[in-house]
């Protein structure tokens, strides 16, 4: 029986970690569009599509998860730990594999990118990260409770084009955005668990909210 069990639960988590990758891999490809796009607005917009994918195939993006840890149980944690494990995994794989294919300008880009974020301060980083998780929560919450078919899409571009073009830290995105650059150190882990941190704050502090006054 203890041996079904601990079958059981590897099973669990293991499609914890595979839906996670599978979210990692398509913001990656959002990531991708938006530094081949050099219209910013265009570029936001077709970003989206990798949220748009992550709700619509019941995919598990940390952002999009880290703030119904509110109103789930304890064990929710190891879920939100294998879906941030998996995000980083798709990520990292889909920004090396573009690193061998003839986009070698995207890199480029990819790294004055990344310039700009680790030449920041860890206060502005984690302000920033905080606002995005608002955004995330706000999107992903948005497709789960309307009813209305547009009103769940429409909800995901706005959100989503809002923290690209203002500029918020979103940790998951970051990490392609890294990868692709191929610029891994301890600067650029402790600036990913500081965007990682203010991503959590942000979507629970809306998330209260929510859950105070409009819950059904």
């Amino acid at each position: 029986m203890l041996k079904l069990l601990r079958k059981i639960q590897f099973k669990v988590y293991f499609d914890y970690l595979l839906k996670g990758i599978y979210a990692g891999i398509m913001i990656a490809i959002g990531a991708v569009a938006y530094l081949a796009i050099p219209n910013k607005v265009v570029g936001a917009f077709i970003f989206s599509v990798g949220l748009l994918t992550v709700c619509m195939y019941g995919m598990n993006l940390y952002t999009g998860k880290i703030g119904y840890i509110l109103i789930n149980k304890l064990n929710y944690i190891w879920e939100l730990l294998f879906t941030l494990i998996g995000n980083f995994i798709g990520t990292f794989i889909v920004g090396n594999l573009i690193r061998y294919t003839r986009f070698f300008d995207y890199v480029e880009s990819a790294r004055n990118l990344v310039s700009i974020k680790l030449n920041d301060s860890y206060l502005s980083i984690f302000i920033l990260a905080i606002f995005c998780g608002i955004m995330m929560y706000i999107a992903v919450n948005n497709y789960k409770k309307v009813k209305d078919v547009l009103g769940k899409y429409i909800g995901i571009f706005i959100c989503v084009m809002t923290f690209i073009l203002c500029g918020f830290e979103h940790s998951v995105a970051n990490m392609a955005y890294f990868s692709i650059a191929n610029i891994w150190n301890l600067k650029v882990i402790l600036y990913l668990l500081i965007m990682v941190l203010g991503n959590s704050v942000g979507s629970i502090l809306i998330a209260l909210f929510y859950n105070r006054f409009y819950k059904n």
